[in-house]
């Protein structure tokens, strides 16, 4: 497979690493700032950067070196243009979460990877934690009975220092606040566990710590899905002292499973009235950070969408629920109102000056 990454900050090192272990052919790296190039070939361990040839403009890089695959890891506002003119040129394309900043770019990344039969998937690789596969594995089978209510909680610490590293952080436009960047994944597993079918949400958000920011360091929010099932979410970067954790709770009339740790990567409760010996309580699965082992089993997965020409475990689908679920609550707080789905257009920059 031949690919290339797009961007290389904070999550990049990740990706040249899952495209490395799955056996890629590494064409070529792109960023503005050839310092961002060195940086990330630093953290990314044995990844033959000798042989990988640097890009300024991405589309340059499209058209010279003509991969079959991309990643993106642009800032949140870029996503959307490097996807569609790789999908205009055939390429097939992972995105880094939220697969853009609105509804309409969103839908026109859809559109294109129909019409040019390209395989695009949001990169939500918490999808693969091994916990997460087995309360998703549980679930499948039925051993819930029918659902109830669920939960989303991250916990996390961000300081003046991490929104320092680049000027579009914790910008409505560009990035969003700890829904968006942080909460995202989260909210992508609940929606996904609870059906896909988000009808209304009910948002209420604020910048509590970080003065310095244009968006919400905290957030709540209250879903009801199609099927009767209700949910919290819960995000937060202002946890003194560093990341606490990330806890996705499954109700079921005939069971319950508690994913903990930092990233839903352990599970606290496990318990099914079909087998009351069942237990996996106490596993948990060991990470380097909040980023989980996933991106490789995600690569791993797009590569054999490609080949066998299917979907994508995370399709882009997928990537527009999270997107759409944020940017609900975000009108849902800026209105006082609760939301109906699905937003028909909205955008992050639609919410600037929410808390001036």
């Amino acid at each position: 497979m031949r690919y290339a990454l797009v961007g290389c900050g904070r999550v990049s090192p990740n990706h040249i690493k899952a495209a490395k272990e799955n056996g890629f052919e590494i064409l070529s790296v792109c960023d503005i700032d050839d310092r961002h190039i060195d940086d990330m070939f630093s953290r990314a361990v044995e990844c033959g950067k000798e042989n990988i040839r640097r890009y300024s403009d991405f589309i340059e890089m499209y058209e010279k070196e003509k991969p079959e695959l991309i990643s993106i890891a642009l800032p949140s506002s870029l996503h959307a243009v490097a996807a569609i003119e790789a999908i205009k040129r055939g390429i097939h394309v992972i995105i880094e979460k939220p697969m853009a900043m609105s509804i309409e770019d969103a839908d026109e990344i859809i559109r294109l990877s129909e019409l040019y039969n390209v395989k695009v998937s949001a990169c939500h690789q918490n999808r693969f934690n091994i916990a997460v596969q087995e309360m998703r594995a549980a679930l499948e089978k039925g051993r819930f009975g029918t659902l109830s209510n669920a939960a989303i909680t991250v916990r996390w610490s961000r300081d003046k220092s991490y929104y320092d590293q680049a000027q579009w952080r914790g910008k409505f436009e560009s990035d969003g606040g700890t829904l968006m960047n942080q909460c995202i994944h989260g909210i992508d597993l609940l929606i996904w566990m609870c059906g896909n079918g988000l009808r209304k949400v009910y948002g209420a958000t604020r910048r509590q710590y970080h003065p310095y920011i244009e968006a919400e360091d905290a957030g709540t929010a209250v879903f009801e899905f199609e099927n009767g099932v209700i949910a919290t979410v819960e995000g937060t970067v202002n946890v003194p002292g560093g990341n606490l954790e990330e806890h996705l709770t499954l109700i079921g009339q005939t069971g319950i499973v508690k994913l903990g740790g930092k990233s839903a990567n352990a599970i606290d409760v496990w318990r099914f009235s079909d087998d009351p010996n069942d237990t996996k309580d106490g596993f948990h699965e060991k990470t380097t950070s909040v980023y989980g082992n996933g991106h490789s089993s995600l690569f791993s997965d797009v590569a054999d969408a490609i080949k066998n020409d299917r979907k994508p475990y995370v399709d882009a689908k997928a990537g527009k629920r999270a997107l759409e679920a944020v940017l609900a609550i975000y009108k849902s707080m800026s209105t006082g109102l609760p939301v109906e789905l699905p937003l028909e257009s909205c955008a992050g920059k639609d919410f600037e000056g929410m808390f001036d």
